[in-house]
């Protein structure tokens, strides 16, 4: 009976590991939902809305505020034609609706709010909720909250598993932070390279500094970096070049509506 118990968990750790190791189809960010081209991992290429808490992509809310101008149309959401927030409070209120339907996005938000106001306690509670439905972003937080013992006693082994689903879920940052905290060297490169497939910036540096001190070769480094430019070309449009130099002067990196 123990030898099967033991069968069972050497099977499940060795699951564990093949998931972790697999390769997203693409970042925690995913597609914009409207021009379905991957959504950059740079600041101030996209905009979330809180009325349906979609992230587009600034190319295509610059078309529609070009549309809304051109039709003379009141400003309203890119995707689910809501009409935009007026006021900071009104904002407020159709995040607090996404809420009440168990938005995980939303969620996560009023968690980083919560945070912020230094209720940490608050903050855990719905970034657990947002990672019951599966957000990534709420799984790394959550991980800096057992690390830290912010709003939850402090538990490294909980820490790392949502450090673990975060990257799972494709988010680069978590995935950098668990190449940097890896116990071989050899874990932590597949970790970068995964990263770095995604256009992680962040992992794309290591892995030069890991070139220059000979741990990765000329032919695997120079993979990583063809790699890294093809996910950054893969989110690039015209539609949104254009939109990129409308927009510079905003300097408001995913903006919140």
């Amino acid at each position: 009976e123990r030898a099967a118990e033991l069968r069972d968990e050497i099977f499940a750790a060795q699951l564990r590991v093949e998931i972790l190791f697999r390769q997203p189809e693409s970042s925690h960010k995913g597609d914009c939902p409207i021009c379905f081209l991957p959504l950059s991992l740079q600041p101030f290429t996209s905009t979330v809305m809180g009325c349906c808490s979609k992230i587009i992509c600034q190319g295509c809310a610059y078309a529609n505020t070009l549309r809304q101008r051109e039709e003379s149309l009141e400003p309203a959401c890119a995707f689910c034609r809501h009409p935009l927030p007026k006021t900071q409070k009104e904002s407020e209120m159709n995040k607090m609706k996404r809420v009440e339907v168990n938005d995980p996005f939303a969620l996560q938000y009023v968690g980083v709010k919560h945070k912020v106001e230094g209720d940490h306690e608050k903050a855990f509670k719905y970034w657990a909720k947002a990672a019951e439905l599966g957000d990534a972003i709420a799984h790394y937080y959550l991980s800096v909250s057992y690390r830290e013992g912010k709003g939850v006693e402090k538990d490294e082994k909980k820490g790392r598993y949502h450090l673990e689903e975060a990257a799972i879920a494709g988010h680069p940052g978590a995935r950098y932070n668990l190449a940097v905290n890896e116990v071989t060297f050899e874990r932590a490169l597949k970790h970068l390279i995964i990263a770095v497939n995604l256009g992680c910036d962040r992992s794309i540096q290591m892995l030069k500094e890991c070139y220059k001190d000979g741990s990765v070769s000329k032919e695997g480094f120079a993979a990583a970096l063809r790699a890294h430019q093809a996910a950054a070309d893969a989110t690039k449009s015209s539609q949104r070049e254009v939109a990129a130099k409308f927009y510079a002067p905003q300097k408001s990196s995913q903006r919140e509506v």
